[in-house]
């Protein structure tokens, strides 16, 4: 007992001398972008930082015309009690996107607010017809200022954080980003359609995926592009519907002698339609 008692009081009088050697953060003060993506199934805070951002305006509706978006910028060092600016530019380098045509001209400084470890630089992105068939691409860097160095110019990914469905970031230079803007509209993640590798002919609920086809779904059944996102907004009863009207509609518009036709000429097809459509052979 008393042994016991011996060890519990040297214990206590070291801990003050422990708490005391304790260091600070010794490192540079320096800002990085924090931008992160991942799959819907997975929680935002698992998913990995990355040296891009995707923006689809495909996933909006046509009326919309602009998009405002915020990229994150996180510090490294302590928290301050006051107001610290960093700085941005626009990397001619890594920019394809026109400055007033595709995105409203960005300011060179912002700020990290007092006891923040966050800054944000706010973006207006621009829809424009060429987005359609081609991406945008909008540079940013960072630049040092008295304030703050340049963090991580050589990230490493935290292990197991830097795959995903979405693809592998596990290095890069964090003080680069490049925001992606496009109006593509490419295959969905949910596409209950096919094509056989051996004949081109179309198979499945849907058949072969076009930009045209898949339109045309939204419009009969009020659908938007993000319902196919995955299997909960796109359930195989839903499927299923959208096959039989897509084929009802399909029959009625080659009854009145108005055929839907991909943009190769042949048939669009989809369901029970009484034909079928091989890709590349227009309808005759």
């Amino acid at each position: 007992m008393l042994r016991g008692l011996t060890a519990f009081i040297l214990i206590a009088l070291l801990l003050p001398s422990c708490t005391k050697e304790m260091m600070e953060y010794q490192g540079m003060e320096g800002v990085y972008f924090a931008a992160r993506s991942g799959p819907y199934y997975a929680a935002p805070d698992s998913w990995p930082y990355r040296p891009y951002t995707n923006v689809e305006f495909v996933r909006q509706p046509a009326s919309v015309t602009e998009l405002k978006i915020s990229i994150p910028v996180m510090i490294t060092g302590p928290m301050k009690t006051y107001d610290r600016p960093f700085v941005v530019e626009v990397n001619p380098d890594s920019t394809t996107a026109v400055e007033k045509v595709h995105y409203e001209a960005i300011e060179r400084t912002f700020i990290v607010p007092a006891n923040s470890i966050y800054g944000y630089i706010p973006v207006t992105l621009k829809r424009t017809p060429d987005m359609l068939t081609e991406n945008k691409k909008i540079g940013l860097r960072l630049v040092a200022n008295e304030h703050f160095g340049l963090a991580f110019p050589d990230w490493k990914a935290i292990p197991g954080l830097g795959t995903t469905s979405l693809g592998s970031d596990t290095a890069f230079d964090a003080t680069l980003h490049t925001i992606n803007v496009s109006d593509l509209m490419v295959q969905p993640t949910i596409w209950r359609g096919s094509v056989v590798v051996a004949t081109k002919v179309e198979t499945g609920l849907w058949g072969a995926f076009s930009r045209k086809k898949l339109l045309l779904m939204c419009q009969l059944l009020n659908l938007t592009y993000q319902d196919f996102d995955s299997d909960v907004t796109m359930s195989l009863v839903l499927s299923s519907l959208i096959s039989q009207e897509m084929a009802r509609y399909l029959v009625n518009q080659f009854n009145a002698g108005t055929p839907v036709k991909e943009d190769d000429g042949r048939l669009m097809w989809c369901g029970t339609v009484p034909w079928s459509s091989t890709i590349g052979v227009p309808y005759q």
